[in-house]
Protein backbone atom coordinates (compact mmCIF):
# COMPACT_ATOMS: atom_id res chain seq x y z
CA UNK A 1 0.00 0.00 0.00
CA UNK A 2 1.11 3.38 -0.98
CA UNK A 3 1.65 6.02 2.13
CA UNK A 4 3.07 9.46 2.95
CA UNK A 5 5.13 9.61 5.49
CA UNK A 6 6.27 13.01 7.27
CA UNK A 7 8.52 13.82 9.92
CA UNK A 8 8.16 17.72 10.95
CA UNK A 9 9.01 19.93 13.78
CA UNK A 10 9.45 23.71 15.09
CA UNK A 11 11.69 25.82 17.04
CA UNK A 12 12.15 29.20 18.22
CA UNK A 13 15.49 29.13 17.33
CA UNK A 14 18.28 30.85 19.46
CA UNK A 15 17.40 34.72 19.44
CA UNK A 16 13.26 35.14 19.36
CA UNK A 17 11.69 35.21 22.48
CA UNK A 18 8.71 32.73 21.55
CA UNK A 19 7.50 30.72 18.48
CA UNK A 20 5.47 32.53 15.84
CA UNK A 21 5.52 29.72 13.01
CA UNK A 22 3.09 27.06 13.08
CA UNK A 23 3.07 23.81 11.07
CA UNK A 24 -0.42 21.39 9.57
CA UNK A 25 0.14 17.89 8.25
CA UNK A 26 -3.35 16.75 7.54
CA UNK A 27 -5.62 17.20 10.71
CA UNK A 28 -3.04 18.13 12.84
CA UNK A 29 -1.18 21.53 13.87
CA UNK A 30 1.82 22.74 15.97
CA UNK A 31 1.11 26.18 16.16
CA UNK A 32 3.59 28.58 18.95
CA UNK A 33 5.34 25.19 19.83
CA UNK A 34 8.59 23.79 20.79
CA UNK A 35 9.71 20.29 19.34
CA UNK A 36 13.55 19.47 19.37
CA UNK A 37 12.61 15.82 18.52
CA UNK A 38 10.81 15.70 15.07
CA UNK A 39 7.41 14.12 15.01
CA UNK A 40 6.65 11.27 12.51
CA UNK A 41 2.97 10.65 11.19
CA UNK A 42 2.23 7.97 8.09
CA UNK A 43 -1.09 8.22 6.45
CA UNK A 44 -2.36 6.07 3.43
CA UNK A 45 -1.85 7.80 0.45
CA UNK A 46 -5.68 8.90 -1.13
CA UNK A 47 -7.65 11.59 0.40
CA UNK A 48 -5.91 14.99 -0.35
CA UNK A 49 -3.22 15.39 2.42
CA UNK A 50 -2.15 19.16 3.50
CA UNK A 51 1.80 19.63 4.82
CA UNK A 52 2.22 23.36 5.01
CA UNK A 53 4.76 25.91 7.38
CA UNK A 54 3.40 29.13 8.22
CA UNK A 55 5.87 31.88 9.73
CA UNK A 56 4.57 34.84 11.81
CA UNK A 57 5.51 38.33 10.07
CA UNK A 58 8.18 39.82 12.25
CA UNK A 59 8.47 43.32 13.81
CA UNK A 60 4.36 43.10 13.55
CA UNK A 61 1.80 42.01 16.14
CA UNK A 62 -0.17 39.33 15.96
CA UNK A 63 2.44 36.92 14.03
CA UNK A 64 1.90 34.17 16.08
CA UNK A 65 -1.98 34.44 15.58
CA UNK A 66 -1.72 34.58 12.07
CA UNK A 67 0.23 32.02 11.57
CA UNK A 68 -2.36 29.90 13.73
CA UNK A 69 -4.83 30.96 12.21
CA UNK A 70 -3.72 29.63 8.59
CA UNK A 71 -2.62 26.48 9.88
CA UNK A 72 -6.06 25.98 11.57
CA UNK A 73 -7.69 26.61 8.42
CA UNK A 74 -5.67 24.75 5.89
CA UNK A 75 -6.22 21.62 8.49
CA UNK A 76 -9.61 21.94 8.06
CA UNK A 77 -10.54 22.16 4.74
CA UNK A 78 -7.27 20.09 3.64
CA UNK A 79 -9.05 16.74 2.44
CA UNK A 80 -10.94 19.49 -0.26
CA UNK A 81 -7.96 20.39 -1.79
CA UNK A 82 -7.92 18.26 -5.05
CA UNK A 83 -7.03 20.54 -7.64
CA UNK A 84 -4.90 24.08 -8.06
CA UNK A 85 -8.06 26.36 -8.06
CA UNK A 86 -9.41 24.82 -4.69
CA UNK A 87 -6.02 25.52 -3.00
CA UNK A 88 -5.90 29.05 -4.62
CA UNK A 89 -9.39 29.55 -3.16
CA UNK A 90 -8.76 28.10 -0.04
CA UNK A 91 -5.73 30.37 0.38
CA UNK A 92 -7.78 33.57 -0.74
CA UNK A 93 -9.68 32.53 1.88
CA UNK A 94 -7.30 32.39 4.46
CA UNK A 95 -6.20 35.76 3.53
CA UNK A 96 -9.99 37.54 3.75
CA UNK A 97 -10.18 35.30 7.11
CA UNK A 98 -6.80 36.97 8.73
CA UNK A 99 -8.14 40.33 7.88
CA UNK A 100 -11.71 39.81 9.57
CA UNK A 101 -10.00 38.27 12.66
CA UNK A 102 -7.08 41.36 12.58
CA UNK A 103 -10.00 44.20 12.88
CA UNK A 104 -8.75 46.71 10.49
CA UNK A 105 -7.19 50.16 11.17
CA UNK A 106 -7.11 51.02 15.10
CA UNK A 107 -6.98 47.34 15.77
CA UNK A 108 -3.98 46.26 17.88
CA UNK A 109 -3.84 43.38 15.09
CA UNK A 110 -4.20 45.61 12.42
CA UNK A 111 -0.92 44.38 10.04
CA UNK A 112 -0.66 40.63 11.45
CA UNK A 113 0.03 38.83 8.52
CA UNK A 114 2.04 35.24 7.65
CA UNK A 115 3.81 33.45 4.69
CA UNK A 116 2.52 30.32 4.23
CA UNK A 117 4.46 27.37 1.60
CA UNK A 118 3.32 23.46 1.53
CA UNK A 119 2.29 20.68 -0.56
CA UNK A 120 -1.06 18.62 -1.24
CA UNK A 121 -0.51 15.13 -1.90
CA UNK A 122 -2.46 13.74 -3.57
CA UNK A 123 -2.85 9.36 -5.24
CA UNK A 124 -0.73 10.41 -8.09
CA UNK A 125 0.21 14.03 -7.74
CA UNK A 126 1.39 16.60 -5.75
CA UNK A 127 0.04 20.19 -5.67
CA UNK A 128 3.02 22.61 -4.28
CA UNK A 129 2.00 26.13 -2.93
CA UNK A 130 3.24 29.23 -1.26
CA UNK A 131 2.71 33.11 -0.35
CA UNK A 132 5.54 34.59 1.00
CA UNK A 133 9.17 33.55 1.58
CA UNK A 134 8.78 29.98 3.03
CA UNK A 135 9.87 27.38 0.46
CA UNK A 136 9.04 24.08 -0.55
CA UNK A 137 12.34 21.80 -2.57
CA UNK A 138 12.12 18.49 -4.30
CA UNK A 139 14.35 16.12 -3.18
CA UNK A 140 16.25 13.48 -5.68
CA UNK A 141 19.44 11.43 -6.68
CA UNK A 142 19.66 14.76 -8.76
CA UNK A 143 19.98 17.49 -6.02
CA UNK A 144 17.58 19.55 -4.05
CA UNK A 145 15.52 21.97 -6.47
CA UNK A 146 13.18 24.51 -5.39
CA UNK A 147 9.37 24.17 -6.49
CA UNK A 148 8.14 27.31 -4.69
CA UNK A 149 8.57 31.11 -5.75
CA UNK A 150 9.69 33.58 -3.61
CA UNK A 151 7.78 36.44 -2.91
CA UNK A 152 10.96 38.61 -2.17
CA UNK A 153 12.59 42.02 -3.80
CA UNK A 154 15.32 41.29 -5.79
CA UNK A 155 18.77 41.08 -4.08
CA UNK A 156 21.57 43.60 -3.15
CA UNK A 157 24.80 42.37 -4.67
CA UNK A 158 26.66 40.20 -1.96
CA UNK A 159 23.11 39.63 -0.51
CA UNK A 160 21.70 35.90 0.08
CA UNK A 161 18.98 36.42 1.71
CA UNK A 162 16.70 39.55 2.05
CA UNK A 163 13.86 39.92 5.36
CA UNK A 164 11.36 42.06 3.22
CA UNK A 165 8.27 40.15 1.22
CA UNK A 166 6.36 41.77 -1.59
CA UNK A 167 3.30 39.31 -0.60
CA UNK A 168 1.47 37.57 2.21
CA UNK A 169 -1.35 36.69 3.96
CA UNK A 170 -2.84 39.91 5.96
CA UNK A 171 0.18 42.14 6.74
CA UNK A 172 -1.84 45.46 6.23
CA UNK A 173 -3.79 47.97 7.94
CA UNK A 174 -6.60 47.80 4.91
CA UNK A 175 -7.11 44.56 2.98
CA UNK A 176 -4.54 43.69 0.15
CA UNK A 177 -5.35 40.58 -2.59
CA UNK A 178 -2.88 37.62 -3.06
CA UNK A 179 -1.83 35.41 -6.23
CA UNK A 180 -0.74 32.39 -4.97
CA UNK A 181 1.51 30.12 -5.99
CA UNK A 182 0.17 27.12 -7.21
CA UNK A 183 1.50 24.50 -9.48
CA UNK A 184 0.68 20.51 -9.87
CA UNK A 185 3.71 17.72 -10.45
CA UNK A 186 3.46 14.20 -10.87
CA UNK A 187 3.89 11.70 -8.25
CA UNK A 188 6.06 8.47 -7.68
CA UNK A 189 7.26 6.55 -4.66
CA UNK A 190 10.25 7.48 -3.71
CA UNK A 191 9.82 11.10 -4.16
CA UNK A 192 10.71 13.90 -1.04
CA UNK A 193 10.03 17.30 -0.21
CA UNK A 194 11.43 19.81 2.19
CA UNK A 195 8.86 22.34 3.53
CA UNK A 196 10.38 24.84 5.55
CA UNK A 197 10.57 28.94 6.92
CA UNK A 198 12.99 31.41 6.57
CA UNK A 199 14.70 30.32 10.14
CA UNK A 200 16.50 27.55 7.62
CA UNK A 201 16.60 28.50 4.40
CA UNK A 202 18.48 32.03 6.04
CA UNK A 203 21.22 30.05 8.01
CA UNK A 204 21.44 27.23 5.79
CA UNK A 205 22.91 27.48 2.64
CA UNK A 206 21.26 25.29 -0.39
CA UNK A 207 23.98 22.78 -0.46
CA UNK A 208 24.27 22.81 3.13
CA UNK A 209 21.08 21.36 2.98
CA UNK A 210 21.49 19.62 -0.43
CA UNK A 211 23.66 17.08 1.92
CA UNK A 212 21.77 16.67 5.00
CA UNK A 213 18.91 15.75 2.48
CA UNK A 214 21.16 13.27 1.01
CA UNK A 215 23.05 11.74 3.48
CA UNK A 216 19.56 10.96 5.53
CA UNK A 217 15.87 10.06 5.54
CA UNK A 218 12.58 11.29 7.22
CA UNK A 219 13.45 12.19 11.26
CA UNK A 220 17.09 12.20 11.04
CA UNK A 221 16.98 14.57 7.85
CA UNK A 222 14.85 16.70 9.68
CA UNK A 223 16.59 16.43 13.20
CA UNK A 224 20.00 17.35 10.87
CA UNK A 225 18.63 20.61 9.12
CA UNK A 226 17.40 21.79 12.53
CA UNK A 227 20.57 21.35 14.15
CA UNK A 228 22.66 22.92 11.17
CA UNK A 229 20.11 25.95 11.76
CA UNK A 230 20.77 25.83 15.39
CA UNK A 231 24.43 25.51 14.20
CA UNK A 232 24.64 28.54 12.40
CA UNK A 233 23.29 30.74 15.08
CA UNK A 234 19.44 30.09 15.34
CA UNK A 235 18.70 33.25 14.12
CA UNK A 236 15.09 33.16 13.73
CA UNK A 237 12.06 30.39 14.30
CA UNK A 238 12.67 27.19 12.42
CA UNK A 239 9.65 24.93 11.25
CA UNK A 240 9.90 21.94 8.80
CA UNK A 241 8.64 19.10 7.42
CA UNK A 242 10.06 16.18 5.31
CA UNK A 243 7.41 14.15 3.22
CA UNK A 244 8.61 11.05 1.69
CA UNK A 245 6.27 8.98 -0.72
CA UNK A 246 6.50 5.46 0.21
CA UNK A 247 5.51 2.22 -1.66
CA UNK A 248 5.15 -1.19 0.81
Amino acid sequence: MSYVAVSALSHPGLLRGRNEDSLVVGPWTLCATVTENPQSLVFPLGTPLVVAVADGLGGHPGGDVASALAAHRLASIGPTLSSEDAVRDALNACNRALYRAAGGTGSELATMGTTVAGVVVQPDSLLTFNVGDSRVFASSRDGLRQVSVDDSPPLEPGERTTFLVTQCLGGTPGYRSISPHVTAASLSPGDRYLICTDGLTDPVTPDEIDAVMREHDDGRAAFELWKAAIAAGGPDNITLAVVRIGDE
